[in-house]
């Protein structure tokens, strides 16, 4: 089985090679690939992506590339954990729209849409290399934003699943607090990409005893800090939104403290500076402790699920992923993709029926949907006017003189990865 990475220079890469490692009896890799265009870091990351196989006994090769085609060749799946521009980009996603009072954020509102239209014609222009290389394989899109840039591989006919480590934390935070497995816990989870709430928490499958209660009353103020949300809220609604809800709840907040601390983006940057470091140590053969804090938790165990369930192996049955709606929410058209459970094999993921939805979250959804349709049609199409269209269409920004002036600040600030501005 041969696996390739685009993005494969990431800082956080060792995390999924030490995945791959461990795991490699349900995703039993015989050559892996990271492709990236940065070779300096690239071959950082392939130096201790071979020594951590090696620690651990595996027998997959590990190769590095700068070239795309050649990477991606003969590859069984393609996972795609890329960011254009970079942490500069993305400083840039989390701070100009505070000027207007509106949240700096890489994947929602106007740095989430900044971040759509850089990635998407890029994303897509991958993936078409993929398929002419082998149009069998699957593509993981584990890229932000996931909903947008998995629609647009989807409608452009690419085998394509859409990844996100917000589930799969929530399992294992949920899984500790009830003293079980991680494999007991299934959620009712629910919404799109970063807009989804925890219905319920399953023991044992889609059918066993809903515990959400239990673990809201018994441990409701340890899961409202994880949220940086008051414990009040969590009780009103009896469910657990994601923490992303945190903008759209308390947006004024968020924005004021924004405004007073260094964007996270240079917070990251700093922690990839220092460990580009200690992967240039030839005796490091594991994930640094450090790696922690850069993001992404558990996303290696949700990729080697994924995959191995995607490449007929042995994965879990029901995973939570980004697809085609296909009526799975009725108020939504069926190509609108939504992050759900789903039966996951391989011939892809289908969604598993929700309960209906309460209209506080059903609107919401509905709103974000429409804006990620303008969003899409900005990516693939440009112009000014579309960006504007899908900057007043966010239910975050929603005003006039807001979209206006987040239009020229967005043009301005990524003209170089615009092809038509």
């Amino acid at each position: 089985m041969k696996l390739a990475v685009v993005g494969g220079g990431s800082t956080y890469t060792p995390e999924l090679i030490d995945g791959f490692a461990r795991l490699r009896d349900t995703l039993p890799i015989e050559e892996l690939v990271l492709v990236d265009p940065a070779a300096d870091r690239l071959e950082l990351v392939g130096g201790l992506a071979r020594r951590i196989f090696a620690k651990q006994g595996h027998p997959g090769v590990v190769r590095t590339t700068s070239d795309v085609d050649a990477g991606v060749a003969g590859a069984d799946a393609v996972l795609l954990q890329l960011r254009v521009g970079g942490q500069a980009a993305r400083n840039q996603d989390e701070t100009w729209p505070l000027d207007c009072g509106c949240v700096g954020q890489e994947t929602t509102g106007a740095g989430g849409l900044a971040k759509a239209l850089r990635t998407v014609p890029v994303v897509l222009d991958i993936a078409e290399r993929v398929r002419r290389a082998n149009p069998d394989a699957w593509i993981i899109d584990f890229t932000n934003p996931v909903g947008i840039v998995t629609r647009a591989l989807l409608q452009a006919g690419h085998k394509a699943v859409g990844l996100c480590n917000v589930a799969i934390g929530f399992q294992r935070k949920f899984a500790k607090l009830l003293d079980v497995t991680p494999g007991e816990v299934h959620l009712d989870h629910v919404g799109l990409n970063h807009l989804t709430w925890e219905l319920g928490v399953r023991l044992g499958g889609p059918d066993g005893e809903n515990v959400l209660p239990r673990l809201i009353a018994e441990h409701g103020d340890a899961i409202a800090e994880d949220l940086h949300m008051p414990r009040t809220l969590v009780d009103r609604l009896g469910v657990v939104p994601s923490y992303y809800l945190r903008y759209y709840y308390q947006h004024d907040a968020v924005v004021s403290e924004l405004r007073t601390k260094p964007s996270r983006a240079a917070q990251v940057a700093e922690m990839e500076r220092e460990l580009l470091q200690m992967y240039g140590d030839p005796t490091l053969d594991e994930k640094p402790a450090l790696l922690a804090k850069r993001g992404g938790a558990f996303y290696s165990e949700a990729a080697v699920d994924l995959a191995a369930s995607l490449l007929g192996g042995g994965g879990s049955p029901h995973q939570v992923v980004n697809t085609y709606n296909n009526g799975t929410l009725p108020f939504l058209p069926d190509d609108a993709v939504v992050e759900v459970q789903a039966a996951v094999g391989s011939k892809g993921a289908r969604p598993l029926p929700v309960p209906a939805l309460d209209p506080l979250y059903a609107g919401l959804i509905a709103n974000v949907t429409a804006y990620e349709d303008l969003a899409l049609e900005a990516a693939l199409r440009g112009g000014r006017d579309r960006v504007f269209r899908a900057l007043l269409a966010h239910p975050l920004i929603g005003q006039i003189e807001y979209a206006d002036r987040l239009t020229d600040q967005l043009i301005a600030h990524n003209r170089e990865h615009l092809a038509w501005a």
